[in-house]
């Protein structure tokens, strides 16, 4: 990361003080594994079929929960290698040139640290994705290309036993294509499910309004990070943004499932397959499997047609959930996850996240919603290790955590959903701020801890203490 060294910046009274540090990512094991620590969306097996053997279908029935897990990605590592001559086709533009271009080797990225933090009186570190807001006002623009994923797994999956297990199973080869029209969850014209996501407010301009408040006619991530700095921009916050820019939407990515790696229910014309009684198929992929097939084999192919560190892949998945074993229910179902791949150091950001309309879900985490949590978490958290003081029992987190995962602590809870221009209906999350997890005077929009008020205070004790 090329960042610069700025002096610490005093803020409101109160409130935590901030500044630009240099840091350096810690070196990606060698080796044909990594172990990677991330923090995932999960709905719990044993709740997805109790709340549907009640014919439930609430948040309250149906609680998607915070997980931390450590992925074994198999397979060459991703190497990037990138030089500020290096064009990369339409993905390229050279080094950063103020508010229009952005650099081809990294997703602009500030630093900061938080001195006597309020809530453990300690000095914190990290970086968040865009420009500091207190010093270097403007337009960040992060280009992003959202990844269909045509998915075939090779296993059906016919019955479901007392303890959760899939059987018996069946072969047979099954493809999901997000990138596609579908008619059986869908309708015309919003039916093909990647160009429903570019349409939503998470790329697409919408109103915000944040407790009487206007955040702008802009994307929700970036009205977030305009909020939760709200009191420490003053009369500057009209000209700060992260943006996700350009969007585009690439070629879809053909994904070969291996038979035991995969498999896929309520499957239209197989009667045999309809365990849940969704409007159509439902898959379920092996995350570790998953993973390592995107850092061995996508991503350097995407480095090679010059989509490299300085744009965030996202890999879109329709009606598919993730597990780990996925012949069993209750290691289910894992909904999306940020992440960080390259060599030798961390460079490459990218996001996973599903979109679910199949009707096995709540509402409150359909189409957009997890996504809103995944983007959220990875421009607030890009790397995964901003430490903050001890934080949990909150929301549907039931231990501790000491990151900056601003989606976790309201996992599950909604934002007012957004009807855009193309008539349809998308469910966001709400998102924790900054000054939740420090402790101290809010720098939020109203005084608040999160963008839709549900808190009203910072995070309080120590978790463990």
């Amino acid at each position: 990361m090329h960042l610069s060294r700025k002096l610490t910046v005093s803020l409101l009274s109160g409130a935590a003080c901030l500044g630009i540090l240099s840091a350096a990512s810690a070196a990606a094991p060698s080796g044909p594994a990594r172990d990677k620590n991330v923090t995932v969306m999960v709905i719990r097996g044993a709740d997805l079929l109790k709340a549907r053997s009640a014919g439930v279908q609430s948040a309250q029935e149906m609680p998607v929960y915070s997980q931390q897990m450590s992925l074994s990605s198999y397979g060459p590592p991703a190497h990037f290698e990138f030089d500020n001559n290096h064009q990369g086709g339409p993905w390229g533009g050279g080094p950063s040139g103020g508010d229009n271009g952005h650099d081809q080797n990294h997703v602009p990225v500030w630093t900061f640290t938080v001195k006597n933090a309020g809530r453990d009186g300690l000095n914190h570190v990290g970086a968040l994705v865009g420009t500091n807001p207190f010093t270097d006002k403007g337009t960040s623009r992060v280009p992003v290309v959202i990844v269909p994923m045509i998915v075939t797994t090779h296993t059906i999956a016919t019955g479901l036993t007392a303890n959760g297990t899939f059987s018996p199973t069946v072969d047979g080869a099954v493809t999901q294509d997000s990138g596609a029209v579908q008619t059986t969850c869908l309708t015309a014209p919003n039916n093909v499910p990647s160009k429903l996501i570019e349409q939503s407010p998470i790329f697409q301009n919408a109103p915000f309004t944040f407790g009487g408040t206007y955040m702008g006619d802009t994307q929700y991530i970036d009205a977030v990070q305009r909020a939760q700095f709200y009191r420490g921009m003053g009369d500057d916050a009209d000209s700060y943004h992260v943006l996700f820019a350009p969007v585009r939407i690439i070629a879809p990515v053909k994904v070969d499932v291996p038979a035991n790696e995969g498999l896929a229910t309520d499957v239209p014309g197989n009667a045999s397959s309809t365990i849940f009684g969704t409007c159509g198929t439902v898959q379920f992929l092996d995350i570790n499997w998953f993973d390592s097939y995107i850092n061995g084999t996508i991503l350097p192919q995407l480095a090679k047609e010059g989509i490299g560190p300085g744009t965030i892949p996202i890999f879109f998945l329709y009606n598919t959930n993730l597990a780990s074993p996925v012949t069993d229910l209750n290691s289910c179902c894992v909904l999306g996850y940020h992440s960080s791949a390259g060599e030798p150091r961390p460079s490459q950001l990218y996001a996973v996240a599903e979109t679910d309309v199949s009707g096995l879900f709540p509402i409150g985490i359909e189409n957009t919603a997890v996504l809103s949590h995944e983007l959220g978490e990875l421009v607030n958290d890009p790397y995964g290790d901003n430490e903050v003081p001890p934080w949990g029992h909150t929301g549907q987190v039931a231990g501790c955590q000491e990151n900056l995962e601003v989606g976790d602590p309201l996992t599950g809870t909604p934002m007012p959903p957004v009807t855009m221009p193309n008539g349809y209906t998308y469910q966001l999350q709400e998102l924790a701020f900054f000054s939740w997890f420090y402790g101290g005077r809010s720098l939020g929009v109203h005084g608040w801890y999160s963008s839709n008020g549900s808190f009203t205070s910072d995070a309080g004790p120590l978790c463990g203490s």
